[in-house]
This record gives structure tokens, C-alpha cells and sequence, in this order.
């Protein structure tokens, strides 16, 4: 196989961008694709696709964020007006917004484990896939990714949960760069005894 220097030098780079400051454009249809198809290439013991794709663009974002004001209105009484409509306008933060939902299957032989971990691994595909594409790209949970009633907007069914709410858009500032551990801090080398 063919060495890639670009991979390696876009892994040893890669950094999210702050959601808040995503700007258009987004992902197009067929760059989401790409972005989304990368995140269902992961390792997958069992073939079982334990996960699936919510997609939040255009109107639709809106929409989302008047139901996530209205479920955090009526969970914080004493929320003000401003932290209402900053409650509405989240998924207006960027032009594409994607959850990536988590669908375990217990009660068989793949521990659940492990589909989780494979969860895990299609949303960082998917932010090395649209970095890779030149947008920005950042995964949160926020309080909206724990809340049974946003869950039920959702659709979600039983064994589901948000992995991640992924944010793509493009970059309007450049991205700071945050202290990684070092290496030699968070590695050893087995032996025999």
C-alpha cells in the first residue's frame, strides 16, 4: 500500500473548530456524503452498524432549536430570554449539524463494548473526513445530548442514544491549538517478568 504523508500530517494536525464561530458554507450534498460514508467505515465486529445518522440542515435547524428552547424552558422555569433564544439558536451555529446515534444491541455475542467503541470511531472519522474536505468540524454533547425529552423529538428508539452532535461549516477564524500529553506520560512497553 502506498504511503500517505497527507493523512499523517492531517491526523498530527487535525484540531475541532469552535461551532460558534462555523460560517457558510457547509458540507454539500455530495461532500456530506463523502463525510458520512467515512464515518461508516469504521472496524464494525459482527457487521452490525451500530449506529445511524440524523441530519439537520437548512429549515430543519431552526426547527430543532425552537424544540430544544421550548424543552429547556420548560426544564429551567427560571431561564431567561436570553438564554432561551441562545437555546434556539444552537443549531444555527453551523450550516450542518449531524447526530450520530448510538444503537446497542445487547444480548449478543459483540459485547456492547465494543459497539460503542465502533460509535466512537465513526464520529472521529467523520471529523477527519470533513477536515480532510477543508471545513471546520467539531463533536459536542451538550445538556440537549442527555435529555430523554430531546430524545423523544428525536425519535430515538429503545438502545439508542446520541453519540455526538457533530457541527460542519467553514472556518471564519483560525483554530488555537491546545496542550496533547506527552508521550512518554501515557505509554509503556510490556515485558515478560
Amino acid at each position: 500500500m502506498p504511503r500517505s504523508p497527507e493523512t499523517i500530517d492531517l491526523l498530527l494536525t487535525r484540531r475541532s473548530a469552535k461551532a460558534l464561530t462555523m460560517v457558510e458554507p457547509g458540507p454539500d450534498a455530495g461532500e456530506l456524503e463523502t463525510i458520512l460514508r467515512a464515518g461508516a467505515r469504521v472496524p464494525d465486529h459482527g457487521k452490525l452498524a451500530p449506529w445511524r445518522f440524523i441530519i439537520f440542515r437548512g429549515e430543519a435547524r431552526a426547527a430543532f432549536g425552537a424544540e430544544l428552547a421550548r424543552l429547556f424552558a420548560s426544564a429551567e422555569p427560571r431561564a431567561t430570554e436570553d438564554q432561551i433564544t441562545f437555546e434556539a439558536g444552537r443549531f444555527m451555529r453551523a450550516p450542518v449539524v449531524v447526530a450520530v446515534i448510538s444503537r446497542m444491541m445487547p444480548g449478543i455475542k459483540i459485547p456492547e463494548w465494543e459497539q460503542t467503541l465502533s460509535v466512537g470511531a465513526v464520529c472521529q472519522n467523520m471529523l477527519v473526513a470533513a477536515t480532510a474536505l477543508g471545513f471546520g468540524a467539531q463533536w459536542l454533547t451538550e445538556w440537549y445530548a442527555y435529555s430523554e425529552e430531546v430524545n423523544r423529538v428525536l425519535g430515538l428508539g429503545e438502545n439508542e442514544r446520541v453519540a455526538g452532535y457533530l457541527y460542519f461549516g467553514s472556518e471564519s477564524v483560525p483554530k488555537d491549538e491546545r496542550p496533547r500529553p506527552d508521550l512518554s506520560e501515557i505509554t509503556s512497553e510490556w515485558s515478560p517478568k
